[in-house]
């Protein structure tokens, strides 16, 4: 199973939030490229980063942050956050992005998130954020009509490879992640499922891997000490 340690970006800082609320943030640090660093020196191959910015207005305003750590670390770098044309899309994989996270696009302009996936295939993902089993979208902050399983159904039928699943619910709690969401949705698709949303400890990690998981996001349990990185990639099966 692949691990994806996260940053999320608000002018230029690595903050987290609880639930997605912009109200309930902390700052970890004003370097994010000294945090990949870190986590790249853990043996991570793979990193998940949010412009969260981007993810409540529209546009690129931590492009220059993303960039760097891409060109400095040689890390897979997956994007996400407010990411609704193509122009953006375009200009992260020029960054050298190696996956964009398509979220609120996806759900609302279909015949977009076609395009993505028909021009740039794997390169695209997509972010199904689930708050009382309906789809969030616009940073989490406006519900949708469709259902997490009928969305996810779509998306196959469209041909998406990747799926970033967040129970918002669960996010940034650390009470431990939906193991029973996972299973679920494993055993009806075919997609390749990253787990996000209050993955907590290591017994969450062995849980989600026994379940033959694509991924899983470490967010806030890095960043509060509860999983050490090193451990997490070996308890994944990371050839570090």
């Amino acid at each position: 199973m692949e691990l994806f340690p996260a940053i999320d970006i608000i002018d230029g800082c690595a903050v987290r939030l609880v639930r997605g609320d912009y109200a309930q943030k902390t700052v970890y640090s004003d370097n994010p490229l000294a945090v990949a660093k870190g986590f790249a020196e853990a043996g991570a191959t793979y990193m998940h980063m949010v412009d969260l910015e981007g993810a409540k207005n529209g546009g690129t305003p931590n492009l220059e942050t993303i960039r760097e750590i891409v060109e400095n670390l040689g890390l897979k770098v997956q994007v996400g956050g407010g990411i609704r044309d193509e122009e953006t899309v375009k200009e992260y994989l020029e960054a050298g992005v190696f996956r964009v996270i398509l979220g609120t696009a996806a759900v609302t302009n279909p015949k977009f998130l076609q395009k993505m996936i028909d021009t740039h295939g794997e390169k695209i993902a997509v972010g199904v954020d689930i708050k009382d089993g309906m789809v969030a979208i616009k940073g989490w902050v406006e519900i949708s009509e469709e259902t997490c399983f009928d969305f996810c159904e779509k998306l196959q039928n469209m041909g998406v490879a990747t799926i970033i699943c967040t129970d918002i619910s669960k996010d940034g709690l650390l009470s431990g992640t939906n193991i029973e969401l996972y299973r679920e949705l494993t055993e009806k698709f075919s997609l390749n499922i990253i787990a996000s949303g209050g993955v907590t400890d290591l017994d969450d990690i062995h849980k989600l891997r026994e379940m033959g998981l694509y991924g899983a996001i470490l967010g806030k349990a890095l960043y509060t000490g509860n999983i050490n990185l090193e451990d997490a990639l070996a308890e994944a099966g990371v050839k570090v």
